[in-house]
């Protein structure tokens, strides 16, 4: 059986070499600490975009091409797990391509910038959009955790700008202040209705983008293993994806905790369609003249 495609039934499969973003799934699901599934959202994600158009409304994407990466091993101890992380980013790095990495659980993240730190790309900075911090040291004695994720971020001097956050702890509040971590919340972005932020003069000039689909409301997604209410909406989410491609080098980007919920395929179609805009985004923001 032929492995999935993303946008398979529009596109002939580009070569890595050739394509400006390389599609990475990763089902790894380990430290999931309420609901389950997200080992199945990388393959729900790119069977549901064979329903895609290829415009996405404003541009086409898939013009600059799109590669499908295999699949990563995840059956394996966790520690090996992120090292195969990390090269299959590099791999895509290294052949001009940019990462697009579907997950899985948060944890991946931290594998993808192992990736680009082992490829030699040193100078970037990391916007998250999420419904928690993920700064624990540790949880449930896990320094691999999903709630630990952006804490591994940071111990690699790796400045982070958090959006969206509305689930954290004492403990992370400490390390925001220690590390340095910029921040807007979501009781200040939904509220307010914020569409667009503003990335201080010092963060980085390269960006990694990383989107916990539990940052968006759960009316939204529900499709996630902790979702929190109060999240961001679709063109609210898109629009601040936006803005921080427009003031930085968009370098690469994940879409994370994508869980599905069987018989909704609703929710499979949308977190396709979002990762094929955050596509368009790029595009129009990082490669039009």
């Amino acid at each position: 059986m032929s492995k999935p495609i993303f946008l398979e039934s529009e596109i002939e499969q580009s070569p890595i070499d050739q394509a400006a973003f390389s599609v990475l799934p990763v089902p790894y699901e380990k430290t999931v600490s309420y609901g389950g599934g997200t080992a199945l959202g990388p393959n729900a994600i790119i069977v549901a975009s064979e329903q895609l158009e290829t415009w996405d409304g404003k541009s086409n994407p898939s013009a600059l091409g799109i590669h499908t990466c295999d699949t990563v091993d995840c059956q394996v101890d966790p520690d090996v797990v992120i090292e195969n992380i990390a090269k299959a980013t590099q791999a895509i790095l290294e052949a001009g391509s940019m990462p697009v990495v579907l997950g899985g659980e948060h944890t991946v993240t931290y594998g993808v910038i192992k990736g680009y730190l082992n490829a030699g790309i040193k100078d970037f900075g990391v916007v998250q959009i999420d419904a928690h911090a993920d700064l624990r040291e540790a949880y449930e004695g896990d320094k691999l955790s999903h709630a630990s994720v952006m804490k591994r971020v940071v111990d690699e001097g790796i400045p982070l700008y958090q959006l969206g956050i509305r689930a954290y702890c004492e403990e992370e509040m400490a390390i925001r202040e220690k590390h340095g971590v910029r921040y807007q919340d979501a009781d200040d972005i939904v509220p307010q209705n914020i569409q667009s932020i503003q990335l201080p003069d010092d963060f980085p000039k390269n960006v990694f983008f990383t989107l916990d689909i539990d940052g968006m409301d759960p009316s939204v997604f529900p499709s996630t293993g902790t979702p929190v209410p109060g999240g961001l909406s679709w063109y609210q989410t898109l629009n601040l994806f936006e803005s921080v491609a427009k003031q930085r080098k968009i370098i690469g980007f994940d879409v994370m905790e994508f869980a599905p919920i069987e018989g909704f395929h609703a929710y499979d179609f949308s977190a396709a369609l979002l990762t094929y805009k955050l596509m368009g985004i790029v595009q129009r923001t990082q490669f039009s003249a």
